[in-house]
């Protein structure tokens, strides 16, 4: 009650003072690119001052005025800062403060308010310090150029691919391979099984920076190899933030489509979760359901069967534009307006909402061989489908904090929390070709219908705390997330034709129906303290860092499958899926009398849980031997255990002699040190030359290793998890370790300008990839497994550069780019290279390595941006394409398959409004080029065929948003 009260009467001093403007400014180290603790902040001849806080932040209030503002620091040159302009109940924001060293009697620097608000000194600053090598973008950066969300601003960091449109990666290396944080925490994104996060839901007014680290160091997480990019959310607001939006967006092959396939949802599909209507039925998970074999009553039987929703088909509807929503505010306030040094407190919230849709009308998905015989080379088709899918995908999110600070202690609270529902229908033509191995040969037509939903709940309590005298410091947070997976009531109805007008449903041809659900839910808790000591060593500045931190994980899944069965004959008109559930159709009515049957075993083989504790301790100590030549040693410890609970199916169906069984048994333990050595060599003030040495770890996930059987109902291919056995894999499943070295050399200009060049050499122990599993002929089956050792080499060399240099006409021209060129080899296990020889063509002759799955031969980033800050408006062109790449390794019969190259162009252009700018309009388009997207099987002198045909289209989005 105590608090309440005071924030009440802060908030009612705040409404007296009104009259008052605010100056707020962030003070740097010239040197380092760190903020300043305890800097002197004074209206020039006047006594009116502060100082910075452990952010390195101030706040003054005074009359409206122009002011110069006088900065000074012991050991530092003082800064000056004229023509400050202060306005009435407005905040002046000074973004980038920097103080020089000073060993010597210096007269002061002097600057002009305008020039500090508009540079990017900081952030440049701190990346050709940093201990590693670094990349990102500022606020600062964000608000200039206008982005509206985290992966807009993400694509204009060095080294950055944008994966469907939400998902980062660095370096061209693949979500295994690539990690992300929030303020420096691990979080799981709304797909479990990945490392990267959701970048679309972030609006970046409400993101202090985000930056990419590029090599490891002590205190970061091993699990990373490309690259760990930290989103960092404002805690504090320079400015109070009140801004509204609303955008909307057309693609021509997309929306206002007559021919759209959708299915009817429940009540709530618009908020992005199932409100019931999909449920499993009550007695579903009863041991014995109702069934005319079971002799259960007939009243039962019909009861149960009519509990499950009758709708089946597809149904075309017209589908509407997409439309997103945006609203955040923030500020913060001082809890005693009277005092200089009073503690603070921050606030900030948003809610964001996106309604978009998806329709293909020509999906193709394809499985092929090879031809036994070594002198046919192009391969033939097991199955064919080919048809039209429509989607419609609802994402919320919302993310609010509140912090609390004085000057050398800080407490934070942040909730966030992601609602994501994706309802989906298709309807395909199967082709299945009796000549190919393993295949007996139909033609069918199926419907689909599939709803997922996915929420992620994620809090962070951390805190700050600073003993300057001393030189320590202290940073804890405590970070549990919460997130849930779920599938309910996918539905396959696939009508398999005998002839033109002869249909019925075959369980050894396209099937009879099916429903599934599946479901997963996780807890992901995570606690870390870092310790921060700073001292002396020689006459140079050391820090010596030193933390720990525990992450414990937990998952829950599981699947239900239940198949239509037939109590004697089928007759059917036509084949259509909407008219299979008619009440004409059901037990106990002749001919077809349909009734369920469960497909589930007691245990169930596709349920399972699992669990991870990962402990973790660290050591870094960072020192100058000698001028300008920086050395940052380290070694992080994880002792890394995960325990699952599940079972085969032998062991379900009875087999408890042949079959596996776990309980809470441990199926990955080890205790690793992963050693970390950056040297520095600062050539001058601004160009480094680096060179780093470290050693990381790539760990399977929860579903990888397991006993799971996961299909996909629209391509009907199956993922195995690995602990299932084969004669050429033992069902041992085990981390991936990776060596890294690292030469750049960097040179950096001011407005954010800068070159490098870099070399890179990566060595991976067993690494893990998915692959076809040559036994399962009959079915499209993959598992994840470890491989023959791999290594890669890259060069990356990047740039950006403003065109002034050209013409003065081009001020406002900038252009960027990065290229990376990587070869990548893998050692063939010796079961995979007899496979491979087993099935060699004629003329063809086979290695013992390959390419590594996942990694990209080349990737191009490129952009023109033009940024007129006076004027308001902002435009840019980006392009990105990688090369070619292995994704899933074939052998044997199966060929490998590829990712064929994506060349995404895409325009944004965005003009700010008004006397305040507050008035944002967005255009953009997105796949300028209108490029599919497309994987195929590759085999030698063979001609390419279809493994995944998608058709994005050209998507034109307009947005206004508007800051109060």
């Amino acid at each position: 009650m105590r608090n309440l009260v005071i924030v009440i009467l802060s908030l009612i001093s705040t409404i007296a003072y009104s009259q008052k403007g605010t100056i707020r400014g962030t003070v740097y180290d010239g040197t380092t690119g760190e903020t300043l603790v305890g800097v002197s902040v004074v209206i020039k001849d006047t006594y009116t001052g502060t100082a910075t806080d452990l952010d390195g932040k101030f706040a003054l209030q005074t009359n409206p005025g122009i002011y110069d503002l006088q900065l000074s620091f012991i050991s530092f040159q003082s800064l000056i800062v004229e023509g400050v302009e202060v306005k009435a109940d407005e905040v002046t924001v000074l973004n980038n403060l920097e103080l020089g060293e000073s060993t010597v009697e210096l007269e002061d620097v002097v600057v002009t308010a305008r020039a500090i608000r508009n540079t990017e000194a900081a952030l440049q600053t701190m990346k050709a310090k940093s201990s590693v090598m670094l990349d990102g973008i500022s606020a600062a950066k964000m608000e200039l150029i206008g982005d509206g969300t985290a992966v807009e601003a993400a694509k204009r960091v060095t080294g950055v691919t944008i994966e469907d449109g939400k998902y980062v990666y660095v370096r061209g290396l693949g979500d295994r391979y690539s990690k992300t944080t929030l303020n420096g925490v691990d979080i799981p994104g709304l797909d479990p099984d990945r490392n990267s996060l959701q970048m679309d839901i972030f609006p970046s007014n409400l993101i202090d920076n985000m930056m990419v680290s590029k090599n490891f160091t002590a205190e970061m997480p091993a699990d990373f190899t490309g690259g760990l990019l930290n989103v960092s959310t404002r805690d504090f607001p320079d400015r109070k933030v009140f801004s509204v939006s609303a955008g909307t967006a057309f693609n021509p092959d997309v929306h206002l489509n007559e021919d759209f396939l959708s299915y009817d949802g429940g009540g709530t599909d618009f908020l992005g979760f199932d409100d019931g209507t999909r449920a499993l039925p009550d007695r579903a998970r009863q041991s014995n359901i109702p069934t005319p074999i079971s002799g259960a009553p007939q009243n039962e039987v019909v009861d149960f069967i009519r509990s499950f929703n009758p709708q089946l088909g597809a149904k075309e509807q017209t589908s509407l534009m997409d439309y997103s929503l945006g609203f955040s505010f923030g500020n913060q306030i001082d809890l005693d307006s009277e005092s200089a040094k009073a503690p603070k407190l921050g606030y900030i919230f948003s809610l964001s909402y996106k309604n978009e849709y998806d329709f293909d009308s020509d999906v193709q998905y394809g499985e092929y061989q090879k031809q036994i015989d070594p002198d046919s080379y192009e391969m033939r088709y097991a199955t064919l489908q080919n048809g039209a899918v429509g989607e419609r995908n609802v994402l919320v999110g919302m993310l609010g904090g509140i912090a609390y600070k004085t000057n050398f202690n800080k407490y934070r609270f942040t909730a966030m929390h992601l609602q994501n529902g994706v309802s989906r229908a298709g309807k395909f033509s199967i082709d299945n070709d009796a000549s190919a191995v393993g295949q007996s040969g139909y033609y069918a037509e199926s419907d689909n219908l599939e709803y997922n939903q996915r929420s992620l709940t994620n809090f962070l309590l951390s805190g700050t705390h600073v003993f300057q005298e001393s030189g320590w410091e202290v940073d804890w947070r405590l970070s549990p997330t919460f997130s849930s997976s779920q599938d309910p009531d996918i539905r396959k109805t696939a009508f398999t034709f005998r002839s033109d007008d002869d249909v019925m449903f075959n369980a050894g041809a396209g099937g009879n129906p099916t429903r599934i659900w599946r479901e997963l839910s996780e807890i992901n808790a995570t606690a870390k303290m870092d310790i921060t000591k700073e001292y002396q060593f020689g006459e140079e500045d050391a820090t010596l860092k030193f933390g720990v931190s525990h992450n414990y994980k937990q998952r829950d899944y599981e699947i239900l499958f239940f198949d239509v069965q037939f109590f004697g004959g089928q007759s059917w008109e036509e084949p259509d899926a909407s008219q299979v559930l008619n009440p004409e159709n059901l037990y106990p009515n002749q001919p077809n009398a349909i009734y369920y049957q469960s497909g589930n075993n007691n245990p169930n083989p596709n349920a399972y849980e699992s669990n991870v504790h990962n402990t973790a301790a660290y050591l870094s100590n960072e020192i100058s031997l000698f001028s300008n030549f920086k050395t940052i040693l380290g070694v992080r410890m994880e002792n890394y255990v995960q325990r699952h609970t599940g079972r085969d199916q032998s062991y379900a169906s009875g087999d408890t002699r042949n079959g596996r069984n776990l309980d809470n048994d441990k199926v990955l333990e080890s205790l690793d040190f992963f050693p970390s050595v950056n040297l520095i060599y600062a050539l001058s003030e601004q160009q480094n030359l680096r060179a780093a040495y470290s050693r990381t770890i790539a760990r399977p996930s929860f579903k990888e290793l397991s006993f799971a059987q996961i299909l996909d109902p629209i391509s009907n291919r199956i993922f195995n998890g690995s602990l299932f056995p084969y004669s050429d894999w033992d069902g041992n499943l085990v981390e991936t370790r990776i060596n890294n070295l690292d030469l750049r050399w960097e040179l950096f200009g001011d407005r954010a300008q800068n070159v490098s060049a870099s070399v890179f050499y990566k060595q991976f122990d067993k690494p893990i990839e998915l692959v076809r599993i040559p036994e399962q002929q009959t079915s499209t089956e993959y598992q994840p497994r470890n491989v023959g050792d791999g290594q890669l080499y890259g060069f990356e060399f990047e740039f950006s550069k403003n065109l002034d240099f050209v013409s003065p006409l081009l001020k406002y021209f900038s252009i960027n780019s990065n290229v990376t060129l990587v070869k990548s080899e893998i050692e063939m296990t010796d079961a995979e290279y007899s496979a491979r020889k087993t099935y060699e063509k004629t003329g063809e002759s086979i290695d013992d390595t390959r390419e590594m799955a996942g990694q990209s031969p080349y990737v191009i980033n490129a952009g023109l941006t033009y940024n007129n800050y006076e004027s308001g408006l902002a435009a840019g062109l980006f392009y990105n394409v990688k090369g070619e790449t292995l994704s899933i390794v074939g052998g044997g019969l199966f060929p490998d398959i590829y990712v064929s190259p994506f060349h995404s162009l895409n325009l944004s252009v965005n003009k700010k409004f008004g006397e305040d700018q507050n008035t944002k309009v967005d255009f953009k388009v997105s796949n300028l080029l209108n490029q599919k997207q497309e994987s195929y099987y590759h085999s030698y002198e063979a001609e390419n065929q279809v493994y995944n045909i998608f058709n994005p289209g050209r998507t034109f989005s307009v947005g206004l948003s508007y800051q109060f």
